[in-house]
């Protein structure tokens, strides 16, 4: 069963988990074979239950690890939190990040934008994931070099100006 995970970390953000739950966003999700829809909603709200979709949806706050959402999800969408997108692009899967535009100094756009230039990554805000859903082709995204953590530490240094 082909299944996208969306992961918005320790923060709230209801209006991704509401985008990607919505019937467009369910619809196109559909239309690429995806049959489970799972979200980890963080701080955010527990959506009610649905069942109006050929697309299951469940819902948790947190785990210990979503190691296992990981490694069975065919897709992952994740807010920028860069221990999100790490985690996630180092266990191979495609990525598309999600960015808060309701954030002040946003440094999770600076951070999608260089994975995104690097072939890491799609990027979009909730405006335009439906779209994205709909046009993306995820055998483009390259894979992410393995264990190299220097590297990613001296890549958000960068990104982030403390070099």
């Amino acid at each position: 069963m082909k299944s996208v995970f969306v992961t918005v970390g320790t923060t709230s953000f209801d209006e991704l988990i509401a985008t990607a739950r919505s019937p467009p966003a369910l619809q196109a999700l559909q239309s690429r074979g995806y049959q489970k829809l799972v979200l980890q909603v963080g701080r955010g709200s527990l959506p009610q239950p649905s069942s109006s979709s050929a697309v299951a949806v469940e819902a948790f706050r947190f785990k210990d690890s979503l190691a296992e959402e990981l490694q069975s999800a065919d897709l992952v969408i994740s807010h920028a939190g860069a221990g999100s997108c790490l985690e996630t692009l180092e266990k191979g899967k495609p990525l598309i990040v999600v960015i808060n535009d309701k954030l002040m100094d946003n440094h999770q756009l600076e951070l999608a934008k260089q994975l995104h230039r690097d072939g890491y990554v799609l990027y979009c805000n909730c405006s335009t994931l439906v779209e994205t859903l709909q046009s993306m082709d995820l055998s483009a995204l390259k894979p992410f070099p393995p264990g190299q953590p220097e590297k990613f530490a001296s890549f958000l240094d960068t990104v982030f100006g403390l070099q």
